[in-house]
């Protein structure tokens, strides 16, 4: 069985959570719906920013923010071309197997994911005297 790496052995359960924290910090970032998709755009090529935004439909700052936290992930990289930047992907490959496992264990679990409640999107709470 293949386990995260925790990058030598861990003496104790403190150790071990502290050896899993950049696995939970690159989860962390992989769990926002919009940051998959600029993963995915980014899968098929180099984008711009403004590209980007068009894509998602989302403004430049929000875009810009989650560049940032997907480069300081190590996930992307931008290089200059002419008065803007192009991001691409650091690790083609291992982002696409990434997607890949996660399209299978999604269909392996029937999508519970988004049944879960301490997991996805936030849900609105319910509203108070609602139906009275």
């Amino acid at each position: 069985m293949t386990m995260i790496s925790t990058v030598g052995a861990a003496t104790d359960e403190h150790d071990e959570r502290a050896a899993l924290v950049p696995a939970a910090c690159l989860l962390r970032a992989l769990g926002d719906p919009s940051r998959l998709v600029i993963l995915q755009q980014l899968t098929m090529g180099e984008h711009r920013v403004v590209d980007l935004m068009a894509h998602l439909g989302l403004a430049q700052s929000t875009v810009s923010k989650h560049l940032a936290c997907l480069r300081g992930c190590g996930l992307v990289d931008s290089r200059p071309v002419g008065r803007s930047s192009v991001f691409a992907l650091t690790e083609p490959e291992l982002v696409l197997r990434v997607l890949g496992v996660v399209d299978e264990l999604l269909a392996a679990t029937g999508e519970a994911a988004v049944l879960c409640s301490n997991a996805g999107e936030p849900r609105p709470a319910p509203r108070r005297g609602a139906g009275r």
